[in-house]
């Protein structure tokens, strides 16, 4: 049997290092050619790095959060035949002898056990002190209240003998004396104070998505734009597509809508389907719609990319909206899949709100938060009719857009979500 000292690969893209994100393998398992050891978090991407040979994990060389240059050990294994690692296991040094525990001496007693307590006299316990009814204050005097506080008894279990049920010294003596005797139970112990604290490492994707925040919040000056958008027929038309769809094709959400708005409305304001290179001062406007999706997965938010939306009708929208948001949540998308967008939607769906202010998604200028539809009772002409209304919280890059093209691209977008069948016209 050899050892195989497995190394991070080149993972492309002129990475230098790359970032432990979860292991896949524990030491002492057994693993197969092409079997998965672990993910490494890049700039773009989770990847999934597997093993070129089949053995058992002996080292695992970092944890979760450790950053590995290319080049670097990252797993050994023992494996059969010579292995690579025989001038490593040659060159390193012998591993330190463990020091050999005191022995004690040989004219120590040994220790006298303990004699045993004897057993408490069972008991039976008091009845729970009576309260007063909520709200009503126990009546005292100052005198008797700053005695009852350095006592530590509550006043609120202390029946009182004076006028009005007012409690005197008298009563909190026999309170006392009944206490002692066991006739008169304590107060209950108030709840104890809660002082845990609990240390939480960011690493991984939440650390990833921590310094882009951080970077676009610093870097850009955001300012936001929210309009409300009567839905109602929008609704009813993807309503009535979903219960007429072929059963081959996927539920319509809210997204394919407004991602077709976006294909009918962008070409009007191709400074806001763009990106900013801030550092070479270089603006990027787009013909292509290349649409990040904001998902929300159990690692953090990513934002995989669906590429041509300008060429897709609303039904390959959805399913491709769908394929990309379960790869993100499986960790399975790829480095092309989570880059290169030009706008981005963001969408909490039942949990949207009323109003949000999406972070961008640099270098992007733009993007569109969608809020949840509720039903509200709206003018229409002199008519109160309940409607089903949404808003739309949307972020900009003042930077590269000004306030009166962000409130006409999103009347624009409105203008479609109102009025559906325009979205279908050319």
């Amino acid at each position: 049997m050899g050892k195989y000292v497995f190394r991070l690969p080149d993972i492309g893209e002129g990475i230098a290092e790359s970032e432990i994100a979860t292991w896949r393998v524990q030491v002492g398992d057994r693993v197969s050619e092409d079997q998965p050891l672990a993910d490494m978090l890049t700039d773009k991407a989770a990847v999934e790095i597997s093993s070129p040979v089949a053995g058992t994990v002996l080292e695992l060389r970092g944890a979760p959060g450790d950053k590995i240059p290319v080049g670097a050990p990252l797993v050994v294994l023992e494996v059969e035949g010579a292995g690579n690692a025989r001038e490593e296991a040659a060159s390193a040094p012998p591993p330190p002898v463990p020091a050999s525990p005191p022995v004690p001496a040989a004219s120590t007693p040994p220790p006298t056990p303990p004699s045993m307590p004897a057993a408490p006299t069972p008991r039976t316990d008091p009845p729970a002190a009576t309260m007063r009814p909520p709200g009503v204050k126990p009546v005292a005097a100052p005198a008797v209240r700053a005695r009852a506080r350095e006592l530590g008894i509550e006043l609120q279990y202390v029946p009182g003998s004076g006028p009005a049920g007012r409690i005197t010294h008298a009563d909190l003596d026999a309170y006392l004396r009944q206490r002692a005797e066991g006739s008169m139970p304590a107060a209950p112990a108030r709840p104890a104070a809660r002082t845990a604290v609990e240390e939480v490492r960011i690493i991984g994707l939440r650390r990833k998505i921590a310094e882009a925040m951080q970077r676009a919040k610093q870097r850009i000056p955001h300012f936001a734009y929210v309009e409300e958008v009567d839905v109602t027929e929008l609704e009813a038309l993807r309503a009535h597509l979903n219960q007429t769809r072929d059963p081959a094709q996927p539920k319509l959400t809210l997204l394919p809508f407004l991602l077709r708005a976006l294909v009918r409305v962008l070409p009007r304001f191709p400074q806001i389907n763009a990106t900013y290179d801030d550092e070479a001062g270089v603006l990027r406007r787009y013909a292509a719609v290349h649409c990040g999706i904001a998902t929300q997965t159990a690692q953090g938010l990513v934002v995989p990319v669906l590429r041509h939306a300008e060429t897709l009708d609303v039904w390959q929208m959805a399913a491709q909206i769908k394929q990309l948001a379960d790869a993100a949540r499986a960790g399975k998308a790829t480095r092309e899949q989570l880059s290169g967008s030009t706008i981005t939607i963001s969408s909490l769906g039942a949990l949207g709100g009323i109003v949000s202010t999406p972070v961008i998604n640099a270098p992007e200028v733009a993007i569109v938060g969608v809020n949840k539809i509720v039903e509200r009772a709206v003018f229409r002409g002199a008519t109160v009719v309940p409607r089903q209304m949404m808003n739309l919280s949307s972020s900009f890059d003042h930077r590269i857009v000004d306030g009166h093209d962000a409130a006409s691209f999103i009347q624009a977008v409105k203008q479609h979500l109102e009025h559906p069948a325009t979205l279908f016209m050319e």
